[in-house]
């Protein structure tokens, strides 16, 4: 736990009232809740907290209560993601005025940058002198960091210190392990988690802590530790859940989540809609027996 990246950092949702406007105080009171159950950091303004449908003041505004949020040792991380470099560089200047001692970075976002690109992409935000992880969505962005790409970034972009791996693919972790070996990899997605654990991780950037910050913990702990015995009955229970994690509603799913438990979820601005009442159903009985697993062991 020597990074900010280590470890599980939560990238948290956007607590919008009724009307669609943020609540500050909703949002502060989670990155508390956060760390008191055990998690180490949260990532503002990811994909999860509907970065792409904020204002700039109001991503301003979340970078800088979280960080004003955050108790000692609680990292923030946020996400940088943007149309272009030159604004991705930009939020990674604001973050680093408030104190956050990385960011997360996606590729270009709004065209299909071929690997020239990307690379200068990262240079380009690099200059800042922050450290990066580089986030691989190729669903969201359709750029992927291949594990042949990942090499060449690690090669050429010293600040990129390790990679949200969100491919789904399994295999990828050893493939990067092999040809960029000192980029960290951290899970992206909350129904690989225990696979890629197996390889060694370094971090876990989860959704569904959310809601159920201490269960992921121990699951998380119990797998960095080896002790896949004791984990995999623990991430079957759970798995149901997490797999809503890679799918295109796991804004509306985790924020429902989070209301299942007693937390504050709340609506999702446009284009998401509220789900349908039998996936709603659905995910409430998914989070019934991830519950029922924990009370009843």
């Amino acid at each position: 736990m020597t990074n900010p990246w280590n470890g599980i950092l939560t990238a948290t949702i956007t607590p919008f009232n009724s009307d669609l406007s943020i609540n500050y105080d909703k949002y502060a009171e989670h990155v508390q809740w956060l760390a008191a159950n055990g998690t180490h950091g949260v990532i503002p303004n990811g994909s999860l907290g509907e970065y792409q449908v904020l204002t700039a003041e109001e991503r301003a505004r979340m970078v800088e209560v979280a960080v004003q949020a955050a108790p000692k040792g609680f990292h923030v991380v946020p996400g940088v993601g943007a149309y272009g470099a030159g604004e991705s560089a930009r939020w990674t200047e604001q973050a680093a005025k408030n104190g956050a001692a990385a960011v997360m970075l996606l590729p270009p976002n709004a065209y299909r940058a071929n690997d020239d690109e990307v690379v200068a992409h990262y240079k380009e935000v690099a200059k800042v002198g922050v450290p990066i992880i580089a986030y691989n969505n190729p669903f969201d962005t359709k750029v992927d960091l291949t594990p042949k790409l990942v090499a060449r970034i690690a090669d050429e972009v010293p600040n990129v210190v390790a990679i949200k791996e969100f491919s789904g693919d399994v295999r990828r972790i050893w493939q990067i392990k092999k040809l960029a070996p000192r980029i960290e990899v951290i899970v992206g997605a909350d129904d690989v988690f225990l696979e890629l654990s197996t390889a060694g991780i370094s971090g876990w950037i989860a959704g569904f802590p959310n809601a159920l910050p201490k269960e992921s913990m121990e699951l998380y702990n119990l797998a960095t530790s080896g002790n896949f015995k004791e984990a995999a009955p623990m991430y079957a229970a759970l798995h149901d859940v997490f797999h809503w994690d890679s799918k295109k509603e796991f804004i509306q799913a985790i924020k429902l989540g989070m209301d299942h438990v007693g937390r504050y979820g709340g609506p999702t601005r446009l284009p998401r809609l509220p789900l349908p009442a039998h996936e709603q159903e659905q995910i409430h009985r998914e989070m019934d027996v991830a519950l029922a697993y924990f009370k009843n062991r």
